[in-house]
């Protein structure tokens, strides 16, 4: 059998003569490359949310004494609610632009630990929630070019405190806010009239293990009929936020364990097909990895339990929804899971004994995994090249407009401490390159010519995008994709979302040669808010799996 190195390069070889397949299946498998980026950001990547302006916003929290980088101009922040540090000169929130690969400090004032939120229609984040002084709190980050912009906070706007609870952007522009440490609520922001109180969520409750939880951080999805998909624990329901109502109740996970916080597993709503097909739209949500039963408490009385080694998928829209199981190549806890542009999943950080929490996770895994969803079942998993740093407990990744993979955090310890301990805080910055981005690929990746980045688009409308690829393309292999930049903490993607566009047909864009390596692709914009919520995505030409640059777009 040939050497793995030589096997990448013959699939690659492959991979650049004509030949038919399924557009949305791997490339060119063989592990991916790593690079260092930062080896001091400053500040843990707890939190992590890429904006418009190609800069990520990363966050941790205060009341835990100093970070690694200074506010600026001698600044200090003076907050007699501090539980540690009551004057502090050092940022506890960075601003990381990718072109220029550099931080710079920003000021958050109130304590953001383990909270939540989104990228609004406009492009600004917001963020909600946290402990203590925080924990009804708002903070707005509107971005801008001139390193002017910094936090804005807006002091005990939500109802209740929200400390673990996931948001999602809905339909209209306004986040919803679901659970939290002791919540058995949701609620809306920003608030209007009729609608700025918090209401209950029995299915919360419901699935909170005594001691335990495990319904921390729910997985929340937009389905396409405009319902919400609710994870928590081993369980899902589909929730009428409008009318407060169960619409669905969906199987237990077979196995029965949780993947929900800390028996932190990871979630994604797969690539949406079939956009203009009104009732036809299929939803499916992948579960995986997570932790046993009882791991959290064992882990706590020094015995790690082997984490989980199984995906759930699940098609929401079914009338008769079933899990489907998988075994993943490598047991993963604390994981996280990227949508790439050519609509695979990404497996990346977290361990392979224990849970979340401080101090409780073992054996790091090291090994991203792809996952192909339109392969057959036994074929969808491919291991990747490993990293050398452990990204354990408040790791972060996010997928970056060149298709690279921001990977940063790990802080399994309630201080920053570098020193005698068996996973070190941790400040560097990592890119995956998956292997759409070897420089071999260079003559099969596509270059968005038109429209501009930050175009705005609308609904149900036609969208004519000029490029250029080397060579003569095989047509039917030209996908479009749109991907909506999610909120990233403690292994879920909040609003993390690809749509594959078409020519409304349903199959696939209308490619048409305009001569000289140059031609055009026309197809149909979702067709509603329900399908792409209104806000910035990054958007795509794939060919043969090789995706192009992103330019950012802005549906309303």
């Amino acid at each position: 059998m040939a050497s793995t190195p030589l096997l990448h390069h013959i699939i690659i070889l492959l991979l650049l003569l004509p030949f038919q397949h399924n557009p949305l299946t791997l490339a060119a498998p063989g592990g991916g490359q790593w690079k260092l980026l930062l080896a001091n950001t400053g500040v843990s990547a707890m939190h992590m949310q890429l904006l418009n302006t190609d800069r990520a916003v990363i966050f941790d929290l205060t009341d835990f004494g100093p970070s690694n980088i200074s506010l600026p101009n001698g600044k200090c922040r003076n907050n007699p609610k501090d539980l540690t540090l009551k004057i502090d000169c050092t940022a506890h929130s960075v601003e990381y632009d990718v072109a220029s690969n550099s931080v710079r400090p920003l000021n958050v004032f109130t304590n953001v630990w383990c909270s939540s939120g989104a990228a609004m229609p406009d492009g600004s984040l917001v963020e909600t929630g946290g402990f203590n002084d925080g924990d009804r709190n708002a903070r707005v980050f509107k971005p801008c070019s001139d390193n002017s912009c910094d936090w804005q906070e807006f002091n005990t706007v939500l109802t209740e405190k929200r400390w673990y609870a996931s948001n999602h952007i809905l339909p209209d522009g306004r986040q919803i806010i679901i659970g939290g440490r002791g919540q058995f609520t949701y609620e809306f922001y920003p608030k209007r009239t009729g609608a700025d109180a918090s209401y209950n969520l029995p299915f919360l409750s419901q699935t909170n293990d005594p001691r335990t939880e495990n319904n921390l951080y729910p997985f929340v999805f937009l389905n396409v009929d405009g319902n919400l998909f609710i994870f928590a624990n081993n369980r899902a329901i589909l929730f009428d936020y409008v009318k407060g109502a169960v619409v669905k109740t969906y199987p237990t996970i077979p196995g029965g364990d949780p993947r929900s916080y800390p028996s932190s597993g990871s979630a994604v709503l797969l690539p949406l097909r079939n956009l203009q097909g009104g009732g036809n739209i299929t939803a499916e949500v992948l579960v995986c990895g997570g932790a046993p039963k009882g791991s959290f408490t064992s882990a706590n009385n020094g015995k790690f339990v082997g984490a989980l080694n199984t995906c759930g998928r699940i098609q929401i829209t079914d009338p008769n929804p079933q899990w489907v199981m998988e075994t993943m190549p490598l047991a993963r806890v604390m994981g996280d899971m990227v949508l790439l542009p050519n609509g695979n999943v990404l497996i990346i950080n977290g361990a392979s004994e224990g849970t979340a929490g401080w101090d409780l996770g073992r054996n790091p895994v090291l090994s991203p995994v792809i996952y192909r969803p339109n392969n057959p079942v036994g074929s969808r998993f491919e291991a990747q090249l490993s990293s050398s740093i452990p990204r354990m407990y408040h790791s972060t990744a996010v997928l970056l407009r060149d298709g690279r993979v921001l990977v940063s955090g790990s802080n399994p310890h309630a201080y920053y401490n570098f020193t005698g301990v068996l996973f070190p805080t941790d400040l560097t910055m990592e890119a995956f390159s998956p292997d759409y981005l070897d420089p071999r690929l260079a003559r099969v990746r596509p270059t968005i010519v038109s429209p501009a980045s930050h175009s705005q688009i609308g609904y149900g409308q036609q969208l004519t995008i000029n490029f250029r690829a080397q060579g003569r393309i095989k047509k039917n292999l030209i996908t479009v994709t749109m991907v909506s930049p999610p909120f990233t903490t403690h292994s879920f993607s909040m609003n993390q979302r690809l749509l594959l566009l078409t020519n409304g047909n349903g199959i696939r864009a209308d490619v048409t040669p305009l001569g000289r390596s140059n031609y055009q692709v026309r197809v149909m914009t979702p067709g509603s808010s329900i399908l792409a919520p209104p806000g910035y995505y990054l958007l795509f030409v794939v060919y043969r799996e090789v995706p192009s640059q992103g330019i950012w777009v802005r549906i309303k």
